[in-house]
């Protein structure tokens, strides 16, 4: 690492909303950072919250004064990471969540990534940490590619990606390919970094930039959220097509396999066969995916395994017609 005066300012960005119960872990993590004090400052950005996150946020700031609390009245992580563009005085802008905990060198990996690479986003794979039976076979499914095949989720080396976790730019990038898109409540990170690939920039991922991300503990919680992803990935590929992967498509397709073939099916025989064994190939796909992950993360999670990567391909799939269905109804434009 070289000298603490030459690095360059750098500004933790925190999108957070009813994080009392966490928030003193996540904002610990970014003080306790080995970057020159003086060099880094904090913006927690808050959306509303009730549960008591403002004054845990407050009292760290009396005690730590690169802490600042702001205000996020429109309460979207994108709205939250455009206003914290507003007041941010780093050269370089890290994104951290509110229910993850960085590695104590996280910024400092950044930044060294940054350099190297001259890359215009960096950041590390997503960990997700189970803290319940259920909690750690969602984590380990998170693991497969079976169940979100993205590799900013299932890589393990360093490598040029459309997307990582959280991430961190210079403060640049956001002047040559614009902020946030505050249409989406989700998937904003995404899109942003398609318009960064689309303008010919690069996105980088290391696994050495480290954090751990404490998720869904329950299939109905998973389920919210998964069926959000869904719903909002299919707005941003209704609004740039071109960056739509097979990926993406892959549950979307499964779900409507699945409903079209249960209400044709009364129709035909060879319908009523057909969506048997799209089920039959399913099973199969599912317990496959679950004995490989099981036999590298315990066996113990086994039983659960299958339940993790169904309700994901299920939320998700049903997430993305919900939408499509809505905005066809509605008319909506791209926009």
């Amino acid at each position: 690492m070289t000298d603490g005066h030459a690095l360059p300012a750098v500004t933790v960005v925190m999108p957070v909303y009813n994080e009392a119960a966490f928030i003193e872990r996540s904002l610990g993590a970014v003080l306790a950072q080995d970057y020159p004090a003086d060099r880094l400052e904090v913006l927690v950005v808050d959306g509303g919250s009730t549960d008591g996150t403002v004054a845990l946020v407050h009292a760290a700031a009396v005690t730590d004064p690169r802490v600042r609390l702001l205000d996020n009245p429109g309460r979207i992580q994108a709205r939250a990471l455009n206003i914290a563009l507003d007041h941010a005085q780093g050269a370089i802008i890290v994104r951290v969540d509110g229910h993850t905990v960085i590695a104590p060198d996280y910024v400092r990996r950044c930044v060294d990534h940054l350099q190297a690479t001259g890359a215009d986003n960096v950041g590390g794979p997503l960990r997700f940490v189970g803290t319940t039976g259920l909690g750690r076979a969602i984590a380990a499914a998170y693991r497969s590619p079976f169940s979100v095949p993205s590799r900013f989720t299932t890589s393990e080396r360093a490598e040029y990606v459309d997307t990582v976790y959280m991430g961190a730019w210079p403060r640049e990038v956001f002047a040559r390919v614009g902020r946030f898109d505050e249409t989406l409540a989700v998937n904003e990170d995404y899109e942003l970094n398609y318009r960064i690939r689309r303008a010919g920039g690069r996105i980088y991922l290391s696994p050495d930039i480290r954090s751990e991300y404490y998720g869904r503990q329950t299939l109905g919680a998973l389920w919210r959220q998964f069926f959000r992803y869904g719903a909002w990935k299919c707005r941003v590929l209704v609004k740039h097509p071109r960056s739509a992967r097979p990926r993406h498509l892959v549950a979307p397709l499964f779900v409507a396999a699945l409903a079209g073939g249960g209400l044709l099916g009364v129709l035909s025989s060879s319908i009523r066969r057909l969506w048997a064994l799209v089920i039959g190939l399913y099973v199969l796909a599912n317990g496959l995916a679950s004995l490989r992950q099981a036999a590298r993360d315990g066996w113990a999670l086994l039983p659960r395994l299958p339940l993790a990567f169904a309700c994901i391909h299920l939320a998700w799939g049903s997430g993305f017609w919900a939408e499509l269905l809505r905005r066809v109804r509605s008319g909506s434009s791209p926009s």
